[in-house]
């Protein structure tokens, strides 16, 4: 599902950021990708996304090869990949419910698929019962389960959860690794980027360690070596 292969990113010839990543993740796998800061975790989520190029190397998602993919095809790129940040990017003006169909409106879905959608991904992260609530009537806890939901509108093959707890306490940082874990049982590939050493800890899935743009050890039992 996910493979690189030599991939390297430079911004300065110095200075490389990533450095010979070779990485394969198989569909409906449950990874952690952990390290310090500035050991290249964020990069590796920009690359996944063809937010940033690699300077040398393969990207493979699925059957798309992106590691040079054009500009124009990044938007149906990004509809099978879904993508979960630390900031929740909410529109304030916009309820819970017109949030998630906002992410179906831009791509051009008809109002009959959106109202057949929204309700369903709402229902799968527990928040039917305040679609019409907006974001400032909401936990930190509840507004990122509007990006969870807002992530699945394209019914993607893969997750990607960058710090995705980040901003939260612990109970809400287990409600949301939760719904992770039950959105990977419906066969999605999650990959989640953090530096919570509970959370990885509890989850006991595969574990990529990063330290100075390099994988440093890439554990199938969970362990966090850093």
């Amino acid at each position: 599902m996910i493979k690189l292969e030599g991939v390297s990113k430079f911004y300065s010839p110095t200075a490389p950021v990533l450095r010979d990543i070779n990485l394969t993740i198989a569909p409906g796998e449950f990874v952690s990708v952990v390290g310090q800061s500035g050991a290249g975790k964020t990069t590796l989520v920009k690359l996944l996304i063809a937010e940033e190029r690699p300077t040398k190397g393969q990207i493979a998602i699925g059957d798309w090869d992106i590691t040079g993919i054009a500009s124009s095809i990044i938007p149906y790129l990004r509809r099978q990949i879904g993508v979960i940040f630390q900031d929740f990017k909410l529109l304030p003006k916009k309820t819970v419910a017109e949030n998630v169909a906002f992410a179906l409106e831009v791509a051009g879905e008809r109002s009959g698929r959106i109202n057949q959608v929204v309700p369903q991904v709402l229902n799968i992260v527990g928040l039917n019962g305040k679609a019409g609530r907006y974001p400032s009537q909401l936990s930190g806890g509840e507004q990122q389960r509007v990006v969870i939901a807002r992530s699945l509108v394209h019914r993607p093959k893969v997750i990607i959860a960058d710090e995705p707890t980040g901003n939260l306490d612990s109970i809400n940082t287990g409600e949301i690794i939760e719904i992770l874990k039950k959105i990977n049982e419906f066969g999605t590939t999650i990959l989640l980027v953090t530096h919570n050493r509970e959370v990885v800890n509890h989850l006991r899935r595969r574990v990529i360690t990063l330290a100075n743009g390099e994988i440093i050890n890439d554990d199938a039992e969970g362990k966090y070596v850093l």
